[in-house]
């Protein structure tokens, strides 16, 4: 008789799996979870830190050693070292044919360290004779080192022979024989290394030297002007 009543009223009816149906979403919820998994924090490996740490450490270390050495460089103030030739002899100078010369020099070469804190060392030198920009003799020096405030004399002969000149040039340096005053190029190269502390600087100079000289078999040096730069 009641349900009659609803029907009569047009009560609307419950579904019966609507509560069902809302129950078991959460449950296919936690189903898919267990299925698929949580994801999980990986814990980084002990090798990675320490790996991390010990860069980090070299690091410092590095600094370190880059701000001492830095302070060291600008407390000492390192300076070039100087390249002078005081003394030569143009022994010899003569041609087998017109444009053929044999000659013979020797300079006496000045090294100088300039620092009074600093040693330092020469490596790879070579000196080289040029006359009217022509090479014609060449000589290299065993290395050698000097200690602050130093300053080496070395001895270099410089001997020509049968070394080709154009007609022309040959011709200005039998004119200048023949006048009592010879031009004269000399260059030296030179590699210079520093020892600052625990680090080595090294790097090249190279020295122009403008020589005048009298005639030989007596030729003096006259006059000279030497530049030194990196």
């Amino acid at each position: 008789m009641l349900a009659s009543v609803e029907e009569e009223l047009g009560t609307p009816k419950q579904p019966r799996n609507q509560h069902s149906q809302q129950s078991e979403a959460p449950n296919s919820l936690a189903n898919t979870r267990a299925i698929f998994g949580q994801p999980r924090l990986q814990r980084t490996k002990p090798i990675i830190w320490c790996a991390a740490i010990l860069c980090f450490i070299f690091s410092l270390v590095l600094i370190f050693f880059g701000i001492a050495t830095l302070i060291l460089y600008l407390s000492m103030k390192p300076r070039n070292p100087t390249f002078d030739i005081p003394n030569a002899s143009l022994n010899v100078v003569y041609f087998d044919s017109p444009q053929y010369l044999n000659g013979e020099f020797t300079l006496l070469a000045n090294f100088s360290n300039p620092n009074r804190r600093i040693g330092l060392r020469f490596e790879s030198l070579n000196i080289e004779l040029f006359y009217s920009d022509r090479l014609v003799s060449s000589q290299t020096i065993k290395p050698f080192t000097q200690r602050p405030r130093e300053t080496r004399l070395q001895s270099v002969n410089l001997i020509s022979s049968l070394v080709f000149l154009p007609q022309d040039v040959g011709v200005k340096l039998q004119r200048q024989v023949e006048n009592n005053r010879v031009n004269y190029n000399a260059r030296g190269t030179f590699k210079v290394r520093f020892n600052i502390g625990l680090v080595h600087l090294s790097y090249s100079l190279y020295s122009t030297c403008q020589i005048e000289m009298t005639s030989p078999p007596a030729g003096i040096l006259v006059a000279r002007q030497c530049i030194t730069n990196r």
